[in-house]
């Protein structure tokens, strides 16, 4: 029998992050990344916020666009940009080494 369950579901009103279903083991949250885009057919604008959930550090991210693909360069420059926060994303995407702890 298939499997009629959606991969992701869009939850109205929460403010936090679905739970996993049922089997499945997740790892913790490392980082939050919320974008708003607005668009008028002329230009692209996104706007939203980055969170390293382990220091509560937070930073703006702005990006604007005439294109999809202008959009996509220029909101993948501005989180390059976040040096800090860019770097402990990229550590905690790493697969561990077991000896190393």
């Amino acid at each position: 029998m298939k499997d009629e369950t959606p991969a992701a579901s869009l939850v109205a009103g929460s403010t936090t992050a679905p739970a996993p279903r049922a089997g499945e083991d997740e790892p913790p949250v490392v980082a939050r990344l919320v974008i708003e885009i607005r668009s008028d057919g002329s230009r692209t604008i996104a706007r939203g916020a980055l969170e390293d959930a382990t220091t509560g550090q937070r930073t703006a991210v702005e990006a604007r666009g005439t294109t999809p693909l202008s959009l996509m360069v220029s909101l993948s420059r501005s989180l390059v940009r976040l040096p800090a926060l860019a770097r402990r994303a990229a550590r905690a995407m790493l697969p561990r080494n077991p000896s190393s702890r």
